[in-house]
């Protein structure tokens, strides 16, 4: 299994490899759980991914707020 840098925490800001339809992959983590819930930082749009999915699509954390 590939061992990326997983910190992440509420508010953080985080880049995903495949971009949202808006153009944008920049998106703000607004729940952490089972589930991870990510709000697109350009149309405002939110999607709820489970937390095995999320760390297989995360690209890198841009910033760490929280």
């Amino acid at each position: 299994m590939e061992n990326k840098n997983l910190n992440y925490t509420l508010g953080s800001k985080v880049v995903m490899k495949k971009q949202h339809p808006c153009g944008t992959n920049e998106w703000e983590i607004t729940r952490i759980g089972a589930d991870i819930k990510i709000k697109c930082l350009h149309c405002g749009h939110t999607v709820l991914i489970p937390r095995i999915d999320f760390n297989k699509k995360l690209k890198k954390v841009i910033s760490l707020e929280g």
